[in-house]
């Protein structure tokens, strides 16, 4: 299981209602409330520029919270609605779903590269290009894998990994419907210059050759 999910830290709102909810937002703070897991909804708020932080650092609805309240046990949610001002666009209030350990989720998960000094490719001279450096998979709450891994024992320059080459945790599924590419080891620069070099070198060879055949 993933071993670090970041924490969320909110506030108990008071009240409830449109005019609580300006409050919170006068004060300082975005209105939310969190449902789901057989509880009653709880009416939390979070401090705006903290929310804001969170939000701009990208992917905060695929992402695994620990959500904190004081006075509450911690419980993991996931964001299920940001609501923005139509003008401003800046959060007016959230959503937040309790998950129970069976429910299924859509997160990105870290993919870890070995055994590179066991690639052939790299050995001699290629470099190895992450395309993803996560990948999104669709798993159960209580079982999310830390990381996904790549092999690159026996990988030689021009070769791919694919996410149908990779051995994912099990439970979990891709969210893209496709063999798509998570890295692959490319010719270094210096030698693929060399080679176009050659290749141009050759071309001006025959272009002169035909030339002393025209005449």
């Amino acid at each position: 299981m993933a071993g670090e999910i970041p924490d969320l830290v909110a506030l108990e709102r008071t009240g409830t209602g449109k005019g609580a909810a300006r409050k919170a937002r006068r004060e300082g703070m975005v209105p939310g409330v969190v449902f789901g897991g057989d509880k009653d909804p709880l009416a939390i708020q979070i401090p705006f520029n903290e929310l804001f932080k969170r939000l701009k650092a990208g992917r905060f609805k695929s992402t695994l919270w620990n959500l904190k309240v004081e006075g509450q046990e911690d419980v993991r949610v996931i964001c299920r609605d940001v609501q923005r001002d139509v003008v401003k666009d800046l959060p007016t209030h959230l959503d937040l779903m309790r998950l129970r350990r069976t429910t299924k989720i859509a997160l990105f998960i870290p993919v870890e590269f070995i055994n590179e000094e066991e690639a052939p490719g790299i050995k001699k001279g290629g470099v190895l290009t992450v395309v993803r450096p996560e990948v999104e998979l669709v798993c159960t709450a209580g079982d999310i894998p830390d990381k996904i891994i790549v092999d690159l024992a026996g990988m030689n320059i021009n070769d791919v990994a694919t996410i149908s080459s990779v051995d994912l945790p099990t439970g979990t599924t891709p969210t893209i419907d496709r063999d798509f590419v998570i890295a692959n080891i490319s010719a270094p620069t210096g030698l693929a210059t060399s080679d176009d070099d050659e290749e141009a070198e050759v071309a001006a060879d025959e272009v002169e050759v035909v030339g002393q055949e025209e005449e």
